[in-house]
C-alpha cells in the first residue's frame, strides 16, 4: 500500500463517481452519492488531500492514509480515525 496522492484519482476526473466513507468493519457511515469530481488539491496545511464535487464541496483525506486502487475502485483508509474511503466507477449501465 502506498500513501494518498493526487495522481491516483486524476482518472477519476470529470467522471460520474460514486463516493462513500465507511468505518472499520466496511459499515457505511453515510449513504454512497452518485458525483463528479471537479477538482481535487491539497488542503492549505498541507495535512489532507480535497476532493472537490462542486466549487464548494469537497471531503478530505489524510495524506497519511493507506491507498489501494483497481481499474474501477480507489480506497483509502485512515488509521488513525479507522475510516474507510471509497471511490469508485459508476458503469454506464447505472445511469
Amino acid at each position: 500500500m502506498e500513501h494518498v496522492t493526487i495522481n491516483q484519482l486524476k482518472r477519476f476526473m470529470e467522471s460520474q463517481v460514486e463516493v462513500g466513507i465507511l468505518d472499520e468493519d466496511g459499515g457505511e457511515r453515510a449513504p454512497f452519492l452518485k458525483k463528479t469530481i471537479k477538482k481535487i488539491e491539497q488542503c492549505p496545511d498541507g495535512t489532507h488531500l480535497r476532493i472537490y464535487f462542486d466549487d464548494f464541496y469537497f471531503f478530505a483525506v489524510p495524506l497519511t492514509a493507506s491507498a489501494e486502487q483497481t481499474d474501477s475502485q480507489w480506497t483509502a483508509f485512515d488509521q488513525t480515525q479507522k475510516l474507510k474511503y471509497e471511490i469508485r466507477k459508476v458503469c454506464s449501465a447505472h445511469e
